[in-house]
């Protein structure tokens, strides 16, 4: 009889134990799981915001988008305005460049070119095309190449003309120095828009660069014969530019 007290006593404890290990193993994965569901709680929670972050970003995106192509429609049609207003007034960059290009055609062979850049149209002039050496006179075949000017100046009147004179560095006997050399020849190519062509002189504006603004090396006289030159830039008449922008 004791005997079978003690084996039931055993079977009950071993039972016992059975079941609190069970039991213990059971809320350890309750506690995993349970920190896992968190963790993807957390997680969901972070991703919802950055979708919203996202939509909301995406908005602002669109409207920033819109209002780029709102802008980009605003000044294209300024821009067509003003080109509109100046073509009235003749004073399209692009057409007087073509006039000056087919009108000093026949003196390119003697150096003349014309540029378009920055919004202006540059006639370069070799100096020899319009004086002689330690001159500021100038010569007839000068002369004919500015009643071209003139006459381009005449179809737009809404133009003025900066006369820029350039020097290479050597200093001619008899002035004072390269810029006051520079500056009077510019000064005589006015002259004879004004007094032979009839060129409004509050068109004309002249200034001298001197030795500053090379093209070429001054070190060769091939090059010094390229810095030596009269530059005559068109500059069309902005100054109604607000108004044909509205």
């Amino acid at each position: 009889m004791k005997q079978l007290v003690t084996i039931a006593t055993i079977a009950i404890g071993s039972i016992t134990l059975v079941s609190c290990g069970a039991s213990k193993k059971m809320t350890a994965e309750n506690a995993r799981l349970n920190s896992v569901v968190t963790d993807q709680a957390a997680k969901i929670t972070a991703g919802e915001s950055a979708i919203s972050q996202l939509k909301t970003e995406n908005m602002a995106y669109g409207k920033e988008a819109e209002d780029c192509r709102k802008l980009k429609a605003t000044i294209q049609e300024k821009f067509d305005n003003i080109n509109r207003n100046l073509a009235e007034k003749g004073t399209s960059m692009k057409k007087i460049e073509q006039k000056f290009e087919d009108a000093v055609s026949k003196f390119e062979d003697a150096g003349a070119t014309v540029t378009y850049k920055n919004g202006l149209v540059h006639v370069n002039y070799t100096n020899d095309f319009f004086f002689q050496k330690n001159s500021t006179a100038i010569g007839v075949k000068g002369r004919e190449a500015l009643n071209t000017v003139a006459e381009v100046m005449r179809e737009n009147p809404g133009v003025t003309v900066y006369i820029v004179g350039h020097t290479d560095t050597l200093t001619i006997k008899g002035k004072a120095d390269n810029w006051s050399l520079s500056t009077e020849r510019a000064n005589e190519v006015v002259r004879v828009l004004y007094h032979t062509y009839n060129i409004n002189p509050a068109r004309l504006t002249a200034a001298g660069k001197s030795k500053f603004s090379p093209v070429a090396d001054n070190a060769t006289e091939e090059g010094r014969s390229k810095n030596r030159r009269i530059e005559i830039i068109i500059n069309p008449d902005l100054s109604r530019l607000w108004d044909m922008m509205e």
